[in-house]
């Protein structure tokens, strides 16, 4: 954090090119008449391997370029701001820092652009400077400091100046619940908490779900459970960083919500299909993306993620094709009763969480019938086989078993038609 604080009017874009370890600055963001506007530097536009940061959003060319028609600010910059949870640690920071001069205003972009932590998801960070790169925030602190601070921000006090800023580095990271990020030797980590409103362990209830969807044979992002301090953590492997020998590479990642040219308010027109139509015109590996698109959609429904929306599915771009990455935040949601709705639109107008819905898709993955019924009895298998084990990898106990299963899991209302292969 700068030690004087002032106000944001504008934002330098610094990114990290494929393949190194450095970054360079891009552009310049700055905001007028509550739109953000954003344009190339003419030495980065110079630069032989320099990429578009979104070639449907910002185009490598020169001059200004303004947001698409419908949204504020470009969703490749929107991708790199933190979500709920950053901005709570950030305005309770704020709000206690005599030295910070501006205005503090949840709407404003560059305030959570250039007060949360530099190490974002994806490849881009953002900084007062143009020539010189000062990221924010590198200390870092064990899980039980992590979790004080967590626990200090979910009661409204104050945070300090010194322990607490190991946890700005979660403010750059999407979500609504405590994080923070772990660096490791060759690996990093999102550290995700239990926290003081749960009443029930949803923490591990991640954990098994997305151990879970690493069994039945989808692309998911590894995580591993902990105990701490008698609170319950959960780490999922960053996906957008690698280490070599020279240092750390950070991979462009870009939400579908991006690419469907979507903002947070118009989140609820998203669709599997939209996305399935943008898989096979601008991903590689066209058809076995597809393929694994419909088996997350498939999984999500079994075991009652309702939160699978635009941007929760994300996919890489090294400036030429995107590729689909890891699944994440995979875990099963509370319903009220039997009836519940994806976050995205399966098929045509239809969300309901079911998988006769799923199968009415199947001509928009590229899938036959055969095929696509093929992937739910083998989902269904491997995690009735799979359930206990994992279960037991995060000491869940009977209650929280006994919660999940054919409530959230295999709820009766989603597999209606399916019950012979529930049951077999």
């Amino acid at each position: 954090m700068n030690s004087k604080m002032t106000s944001e009017k504008e934002a330098f874009v610094w990114v990290w090119l494929p393949g190194t370890v450095e970054p360079v600055v891009a552009g310049r963001i700055s905001k007028a008449r509550g739109q953000y506007l954003f344009n190339y530097g003419q030495s980065y536009l110079a630069l032989e391997d320099a990429i578009a940061l979104h070639e449907e959003e910002l185009p490598l060319r020169s001059g200004i370029i303004h947001s698409l028609p419908g949204l504020t600010i470009a969703g490749c910059l929107r991708d790199g701001a933190p979500d709920a949870w950053g901005r709570r640690v950030l305005v309770n920071r704020l709000s206690n820092d005599p030295t910070y001069t501006g205005e503090l205003n949840e709407s404003d972009q560059l305030l959570f652009m250039l007060h949360s932590g530099s190490n974002r998801t994806g490849s881009l960070d953002f900084q007062i400077s143009a020539t010189r790169y000062m990221p924010r925030v590198n200390d870092s602190g064990t899980l039980q400091e992590l979790l004080s601070s967590a626990d200090r921000v979910e009661n409204g006090a104050q945070l300090s100046l010194s322990l607490d800023a190991a946890l700005i580095h979660g403010t750059s990271i999407g979500g609504a619940r405590p994080k923070a990020h772990i660096m490791g030797l060759d690996k990093q980590y999102v550290a995700k908490f239990s926290s003081q409103s749960d009443t029930r362990s949803i923490v591990k209830a991640e954990y098994v779900a997305m151990r879970l969807a690493q069994k039945v044979g989808l692309s998911v992002a590894p995580v591993e459970y902990k105990r701490v301090g008698n609170k319950d953590v959960l780490l999922v492997e960053r996906f957008d960083r690698e280490y070599f020998e020279n240092g750390w590479q950070r991979k462009s990642v870009l939400s579908a919500l991006t690419l469907l040219k979507l903002d947070e308010m118009m989140g609820r027109y998203a669709s599997y299909e939209d996305l399935a139509e943008l898989i096979r015109l601008k991903f590689k590996d066209p058809k076995q993306t597809l393929a694994e698109l419909f088996g997350r959609m498939v999984f999500n429904v079994l075991v009652g993620n309702t939160d699978d929306h635009a941007r929760n599915h994300t996919a890489f771009w090294d400036g030429d094709k995107l590729s689909l990455t890891p699944a994440f935040d995979i875990c099963p949601q509370s319903r009220a009763g039997g009836e519940a709705s994806q976050a995205m639109r399966i098929v045509g107008q239809k969300n309901l969480s079911r998988l006769d819905v799923c199968m009415q898709s199947v001509g928009q993955f590229g899938l036959k019938d055969k095929v696509a019924l093929d992937v739910i009895k083998q989902q269904i298998q491997v995690i009735k086989n799979q359930w206990s084990l994992v279960c037991d990898e995060a000491d869940m106990s009977v209650v929280d078993r006994n919660f999940l299963w054919g409530r959230q899991i295999f709820n009766p209302f989603s597999v209606e038609g399916f019950e012979e292969l529930v049951s077999r």
